[in-house]
């Protein structure tokens, strides 16, 4: 788990008052619960572990705070097959591995995928970020014996 730095925060309020955000207690509570995590938590899953020391605060109020971050660039939505959203608080150039079995992501860097280019058939696009999800199997389930699951 990633120690809780004070810049993280102090990045949260800067962005946040930059874009007219107002920094109430729970969207605090939120990102902290977001940025602890190496894991790219689903809403589901922040909600879980804030409901226990914020009992009123709700599952809808988690995930469009979460969604609201992701707009405003303090996160990176991480996209699923038809799985729930999970979410990134690093929002530096990066690209992630998800594991087919366990569903585990991981982030990882590589500079040739930074450089992609697009095929001349598309060249009115505009590109604005290179996201590369490589799927597999991860070094822990792969080491497991039963295969089944």
């Amino acid at each position: 788990m990633k120690a809780l730095k004070k810049n993280f925060i102090d990045e949260f309020i800067d962005k946040s008052k930059s874009k007219g955000l107002k920094i109430t207690p729970q969207r605090i509570a939120i990102y902290k619960e977001l940025i602890k995590s190496s894991e790219h938590p689903s809403a589901e899953t922040v909600y879980k572990k804030l409901h226990k020391k914020y009992p009123n605060i709700s599952f809808d109020t988690v995930n469009r705070t979460l969604i609201t971050f992701s707009n405003i660039g303090l996160l990176q939505i991480v996209e699923g097959y038809g799985d729930p959203k999970r979410f990134d608080p690093n929002t530096e150039s990066h690209h992630h591995f998800r594991c087919i079995k366990c569903g585990s992501i991981s982030d990882f860097s590589y500079k040739e995928y930074n450089e992609l280019k697009i095929p001349e058939n598309y060249s009115e696009l505009e590109i604005r970020k290179v996201k590369v999800i490589l799927e597999g199997i991860c070094k822990k389930c792969k080491n497991k014996k039963d295969f089944s699951k």
